[in-house]
């Protein structure tokens, strides 16, 4: 198997392969990147058997052939070279490797390529295919929700629900849920899968260095292929039942405030810090047209106090949040100013930004911490 490219070209579909690696595998093989070289086309391919990225590189072919190659030390050599043309040798008989650059040559060994894992294959597969960019957006506004609960299994991932025109994106970890929907499709499915936050990630990352338009999502029981220009992510599926988010959802949330999002979320930074460690409460007290944000941690005699401007036409209300949650969920909003609707000091409230587009809507739910007297 013999083939030259170039070094930094390859390098970066080596970064994006390499996302599948996992650092302590429970083969060996797994520590490698299978190349496949077909004409003047490389197919690499890396696999921790729960998720595995599939990438081709354009080379100048010499003669075909497969072969693993340990991914560190190449990945290492390759980030050491300025950008030039490599030359690869790879002998069948030992699969031992060649690597010729201007600079010199480096050999090392590689390993049987009928030794790496097989690729799960694409069968009786649903399609559907989404913007790159909502895509993304419905990733990063959903799994920062997930739990870490192995004992949970369907929350440690993301839910993801197709329904005629339109994909709804669900995460939950009991404290806090995150709705984001995608509208202005045009699909016949109703079906519902659960992708591991490990899937989801390599993928975002893998399809941000790709500038494709579209993603084109393939599922069926037991995968999801995620196909972004020449990138191929598999992940395995979560197998298990999604509690019913919709039961958690209050309809009856009438008090609304609206608050400058930046305002909100730098107040609550500051008044966090003076909060009880174990729960980061902060209670919000809200009258007329103003919000004050106080915390307190009584083991230390701690407590602060700030008040914001903002717009509520209700009946006073004092309700205490988890400020850790607020902060990290006013970061995923991306308008100016959100809107809060809340009900009662035991009821969750819910957080939505306050201007979206049809298509694409976003609502986060945050449980209150019980205020202790």
């Amino acid at each position: 198997m013999v083939f030259e490219v170039s070094s930094s070209e390859l390098l970066k579909k080596l970064q994006v392969a390499s996302g599948a690696i996992s650092s302590n595998p429970v083969i060996p093989i797994l520590e490698d990147f299978l190349f496949d070289l077909t004409g003047n086309v490389i197919t690499i391919s890396a696999t921790n058997l729960e998720v595995t990225i599939i990438s081709s590189i354009e080379v100048k072919g010499k003669e075909d052939g497969r072969v693993a190659i340990p991914a560190k030390i190449l990945l290492d050599t390759l980030k050491a070279l300025p950008d030039q043309p490599v030359k690869f040798k790879i002998h069948k008989d030992n699969n031992s490797i060649k690597i010729k650059s201007a600079y010199g040559e480096y050999k090392l060994t590689g390993d049987n390529a009928s030794d790496f894992p097989e690729t799960p294959s694409e069968d009786n597969v649903n399609e559907i295919e989404l913007e790159s960019g909502s895509l993304i957006k419905a990733i990063n506004n959903t799994i920062f929700a997930t739990s870490n609960d192995e004992l949970r299994l369907a929350m440690t991932g993301v839910l993801m629900q197709m329904d005629f025109n339109k994909v709804i994106f669900v995460s939950t970890d009991a404290h806090k849920l995150v709705k984001y929907t995608i509208g202005g499709l045009t699909s016949d499915l109703t079906e519902s899968i659960i992708i591991p936050t490990k899937g989801l990630t390599v993928f975002k990352n893998a399809i941000s260095s790709s500038d494709e338009e579209t993603a084109k999502i393939a599922f069926n029981n037991k995968n999801i292929f995620f196909k972004s220009g020449d990138t191929l992510v598999i992940s395995r599926l979560i197998d298990s039942k999604y509690p019913d988010y919709n039961a958690v959802i209050p309809v009856d949330n009438d008090k609304t405030l609206v608050v400058n999002r930046s305002d909100f979320q730098n107040s609550l930074k500051r008044i966090v810090i003076y909060s009880n460690k174990t729960t980061n409460q902060v209670v919000l007290n809200l009258v007329e047209d103003s919000l004050t944000i106080s915390a307190q941690d009584l083991d230390f005699s701690n407590e602060a106090t700030e008040q914001i401007s903002c717009d509520f036409k209700h009946e006073p209300l004092t309700i205490g949040f988890n400020a850790k949650f607020l902060v990290e969920m006013l970061g995923i909003i991306e308008t100016d100013e959100i809107n809060l609707q809340l009900s009662a000091p035991n009821k969750a409230g819910i957080l939505i930004p306050t201007d979206e587009s049809d298509q694409e809507k976003l609502m986060m739910l945050v449980m209150p911490v019980m205020m202790s007297h």
